[in-house]
């Protein structure tokens, strides 16, 4: 434990100290500052005269005017944060020749991973908590109202999963790191994947749902199974497309499905599911999203693991 608390000291002070980390902070502030305030511009004129919703706190984090929400600005760039954290963990160090340095000092060699993986763990708490804190404020001073019980655990839960998410693209900027010895390889492998994952897996697999919709001699009910496997499919393929399931259905009281192919029934299914329109409760919602949370925290797992046999593994001389 001595090593694992030395390594993470030492990487926490390095991150917090570079201009890398006060660059990326102030971005995603600026950019979440924006989004919220014209989120809370847009419900504040929406809502004039009208009588205030149960859960118009959560607004803030789902609406905007420019159709990009909150939510969906962490779904795509906050995999950046941790790809930046970890992109150059390990191999800049053995490059500089450092890293030899390092093990022969009384410190273990899973030590150096372990610490890496939680300092950087710790770095995306820090910043994704203190989004929120300075997100919510803006929120009580914009929308002027405060945020009930349910709202509060609902944001809590958004932001456990939010670290998940991003720690999930820290394990993956570490894999690379130890993969290549090469900074910029491993800074082009972690971006590859986060445009891969991100993008171009979302694209193929509509560029099949539009082929098999546009199938002649296929029913209705032929169809929208066949979107709802491949949407799945999606789901646990897709880092991104989980955590947006995910957190559409925690921070949105009245989806009560994690599917989107509601939207697509008939007259009479809308009107049989409008009758239980009533918001969803925080146990029920957090019921639906728990194995997607599950599988996030395992797809992390076996990134760190295979970042420590990796590591563990590899020969390391002095330069």
């Amino acid at each position: 434990m001595h090593g694992i608390r030395a390594i993470v000291k030492k990487e926490l002070s390095d991150h917090f100290s570079s201009f890398r980390f006060i660059i990326l902070f102030a971005l995603i502030t600026m950019v979440s500052l924006i989004l919220v305030y014209m989120s809370a511009v847009a419900i504040d004129e929406n809502l004039e005269g009208e009588k205030i919703p149960q859960f118009v706190f959560l607004m803030l984090f789902t609406s905007s005017r420019i159709g990009f929400s909150l939510v969906q600005f962490v779904a795509f760039f906050g995999p950046l944060i941790g790809l930046i954290l970890g992109f150059d963990s390990i191999n800049r160090e053995r490059n500089e020749g450092t890293l030899s340095k390092l093990l022969s000092q009384p410190i273990y060699r899973d030590d150096v991973v372990n610490g890496k993986f939680l300092a950087g763990l710790s770095v995306i708490a820090i910043m994704m908590v203190s989004i929120i804190l300075i997100i919510t404020g803006l929120g009580l001073v914009a929308v002027g109202v405060k945020p009930g019980v349910e709202e509060f655990w609902r944001i809590i839960i958004y932001l456990v999963i939010s670290i998940i998410y991003v720690s999930l693209w820290h394990g993956v900027a570490i894999l690379f790191s130890i993969l290549f010895r090469s900074v910029a390889t491993s800074a082009l492998a972690s971006i590859a994947a986060w445009i891969f994952f991100s993008f171009f897996l979302s694209l193929g697999v509509n560029a099949i749902i539009t082929s098999i919709v546009s199938t002649e001699g296929t029913s209705a009910a032929e169809i929208y199974v066949r979107l709802a496997r491949f949407d799945r499919a999606l789901s646990f393929t897709s880092p991104m497309k989980l955590y947006n399931d995910a957190t559409a259905t925690i921070v949105d009281p009245m989806r009560r499905t994690l599917r989107p192919f509601i939207m697509q029934m008939g007259i009479m299914e809308r009107w049989s599911l409008s009758r239980f329109s009533g918001p969803l409760p925080i146990i029920q919602s957090f019921l639906m999203v728990l194995p997607y949370i599950v599988y996030l925290v395992a797809i992390t797992a076996i990134c760190f693991a295979v970042s420590y046999i990796a590591f563990m593994r590899q020969e390391i001389r002095s330069v």
